[in-house]
């Protein structure tokens, strides 16, 4: 049976594993990202933990057949290439991602293979997680960030420019207050992940007079479980912020399923049941039984799909 590793490679950490063919993983380990080093030092560090696991692996009898990673960054699957990224990683954006690392690795260049990490986290989940045995899906993302991934037939749909999936950078009319449009992290406004990511719910909490010494969105989804009104108010806006946005994404793309994912995701009831809520209320009729499932693998799920690169 073939072996690969696969990579999710973070802003803040980053993990790698051994998976089989079949979407197994054996084992796997993880490390902080080096994300003020710049991306040779992020390389290094990514390459001594791939070193690290296929050493693991040859002494299990297992041989590694390439390399799959996942990666923060629009990513150019064909040059292997870090396109553009954000100030998560410093230095990240131009880097020669799948090249740096087969050169450290003593691999050849077509061993390594990369795209960005939703993509992956995507292909994870239609390999082996709550989409497994479905023809298309369509997986959305909301944590830090807001990302998404449509899978057909077993391979994601990346963009001509490698930029497909950035559905954050979308309209949202949720994403305005009496100053206006709200600010995004890619540096324009009014856009979904201003209204609907983990920051921006702490950021709404703020605005609505919630108090400065609350400092971040787990303390916010605390307070609201707790019945505070100002944090139930910004759990509930971001919510059905994100619902409106992935109803809307069912409606242009009609997979057969779609998967939330992220860590809003995993924040319990408070936000997923108004979030599927105003998700139905967006789709036509055709579509009002799609099924709306939470993502399954977990932590694990891009490590699984990055490999699955190296296998498809």
């Amino acid at each position: 049976m073939a072996h690969a590793i696969g990579v999710d490679l973070g802003g803040t950490k980053t993990a790698a594993g051994v998976v089989s063919e079949d979407g197994e993983l054996l084992f796997s380990e993880t490390i902080p990202t080096l994300n003020r080093a710049g991306g040779e030092a992020v390389l290094d560090a990514t390459a001594a933990l791939v070193a690290e696991l296929r050493a693991r692996a040859q002494g299990d009898g297992i041989a590694i057949s390439g390399v799959g990673v996942g990666s923060a960054g629009v990513i150019d699957a064909g040059r292997g290439v870090v396109v553009s990224a954000t100030d998560a990683i410093h230095g990240w954006a131009g880097t020669a991602l799948t090249e740096g690392l087969a050169r450290r690795l003593c691999l050849t260049p077509g061993a390594v293979r990369a795209v960005n990490d939703v993509h992956a986290h995507a292909l994870g989940e239609a390999w082996r997680g709550a989409a497994a045995g479905t023809a298309s899906s369509l997986l959305i993302a909301f944590g830090t960030g807001v990302g998404a991934s449509l899978v057909l037939a077993g391979r994601p749909v990346l963009g001509h420019r490698y930029v497909g999936g950035h559905v954050g950078h979308i309209a949202s009319p949720y994403a305005y207050d009496d100053g206006g449009a709200l600010p995004c992290s890619c540096g324009g406004s009014g856009h979904v992940e201003a209204a609907a990511s983990g920051p921006a719910i702490h950021a709404a909490f703020l605005r609505q007079g919630g108090s400065p010494a609350v400092p971040d969105t787990r303390a916010v989804f605390a307070l609201a479980n707790d019945g505070d009104p100002a944090a139930r108010r910004a759990v509930r806006t971001a919510a059905e912020a994100a619902g409106q946005a992935a109803g809307g994404l069912a409606n242009v793309l009609d997979p057969e399923v779609l998967v939330i994912s992220g860590g809003l995701a995993d924040a319990g009831d408070l936000w997923w049941q108004p979030m599927k809520a105003a998700l139905r209320r967006e789709l036509l009729d055709p579509l009002v039984r799609v099924p709306v499932l939470r993502a399954t693998l977990e932590n694990s799920a891009a490590v699984v799909g990055a490999a699955q690169l190296v296998f498809n």
